[in-house]
């Protein structure tokens, strides 16, 4: 994996070309290709949906406001489909939406941070998890909510030597084996279309260790795909731990039309945060994606507004009231974000200014659109901030026509 001060270096060209990136909303014009892909999708059977691809934190790990903003795209483009998951269910409490995700006994799980997180660890790859099979028999499964169905699925593995075979079953009965065992590790997505919608598939390991790192539904019929890929708890840095082979082959599987990075909360709520070294990984994981996802367009959402009462992060912060206040660090977030954001000409929103600026959380707590823990939305918080989040894109695409 190249390092953050060699990917940062790669863009060092840009500046030449670089503008501030002012108000709540910056350089969406470099989200042209997506608007343009939203605009020309249509619905007919074998048509690939627009596809927005999300990796972040909690925010994005809970899917509150990816899943409202999902339910707005595809309530307008059409349904297709769920899109790249976490395989199988991952850690306690993992909720999904429109799809149910069910695994029996017999996986090991390891993640980019937390409690699945090792030095000595099998490739990571978009999901920031993967699950590795350790009994003969053990198995996982997807299952569509009511009103859903999906006529393509793609699952992501580490072939190499040694490995089990693994099975796959759909819902209709169609039925395959994967030969995994391969002289040398490989990472690899398997794509399986079926003429007829199916609402179910289930995986099973009958031998061997299988490792998995991903898996997606899709509908081929026009619409829109929204996957959201978040770990609680985790930093932009964290993401860093992935696997650059494997991030390309699933990349490539996977084909977005648009790549969100929601990182910021976590970094702003540590005890200290130093700006040169955020801004380095920062550059250094905008550079890396760029590599892997030439010329995806790319947008960063700033963290949302967030209160604290921890009086080891108030370093002179203003009082929001109650005892609340915004941890400083969220701010320099911001304006490392900004910087960034302006230098390299990448789109960026400003989830604080369109939440209504700072000490926003408090009131928002208080109107029942976000949890008592002044950080995390809850239903109705989500969809007003998907609800502005997609006005502010199609206020974009349509200035640019």
């Amino acid at each position: 994996m190249r390092t953050l001060l060699a990917a940062a270096l790669l863009l060092s060209s840009a500046a030449a070309h670089a503008a501030p990136c002012t108000g709540p909303v910056c350089n969406f014009d470099t989200l042209a290709p997506y608007f343009a892909r939203t605009a020309a999708t249509y619905p007919g059977r074998g048509v690939p949906p627009v596809h927005i691809l999300q990796i972040g934190d909690s925010h994005t790990a809970g899917d509150v406001t990816t899943g409202a903003w999902r339910d707005i795209l595809q309530g307008t483009g059409g349904d297709g489909g769920r899109g790249v998951l976490p395989p199988g269910r991952p850690y306690a409490g993992y909720l999904t939406h429109g799809i149910t995700a069910s695994m029996s006994p017999g996986w090991s799980v390891t993640t980019t941070f937390g409690k699945g997180w090792e030095s000595a660890h099998p490739p990571l790859g978009l999901s920031s998890y993967t699950l590795t099979s350790t009994a003969p028999g053990a198995t996982m499964g997807l299952r569509t909510d009511a009103g859903h169905s999906f006529d393509r699925f793609v699952v992501c593995v580490v072939a190499g030597p040694g490995a089990g075979p693994l099975d796959m079953r759909m819902s209709d009965g169609t039925a395959q084996r994967l030969i995994l065992d391969t002289p040398m590790p490989t990472p690899r997505c398997e794509t399986t279309r079926t003429i007829a919608p199916q609402t179910s598939v289930t995986l099973t390991a009958p031998g061997g260790p299988v490792t998995i790192t991903s898996w997606a539904t899709f509908n081929d019929d026009g619409g829109t795909t929204l996957s959201n890929l978040g770990v609680i708890g985790s930093q932009l840095v964290h993401f860093g731990r992935t696997d650059d082979a494997l991030v390309a082959e699933e990349l490539r599987a996977y084909s977005p039309d648009l790549i969100v990075l929601a990182f910021g909360t976590n970094e702003g709520f540590g005890p200290g945060i130093d700006a040169p070294a955020y801004e380095a990984v920062l550059r250094g994981q905008i550079a890396r994606v760029r590599g892997l996802a030439p010329g995806v367009p790319l947008l960063l959402l700033g963290p949302p507004d967030a209160l604290s009462r921890n009086a080891a992060l108030r370093g002179g912060a203003a009082s929001c009231g109650d005892g609340l206040f915004a941890p400083p660090g969220l701010a320099m977030v911001r304006v490392v974000q900004r910087k960034v954001a302006g230098d390299l000409r990448i789109a960026w929103w400003d989830w604080q200014g369109r939440m209504g600026g700072m000490c926003s959380a408090a009131r928002w707590t208080d109107a029942g659109l976000m949890r008592a823990d002044h950080v995390h939305l809850l239903a109705p918080g989500g969809a007003i901030v998907a609800r502005l989040l997609q006005d502010d894109l199609m206020r974009a695409e349509l200035g640019g026509r």
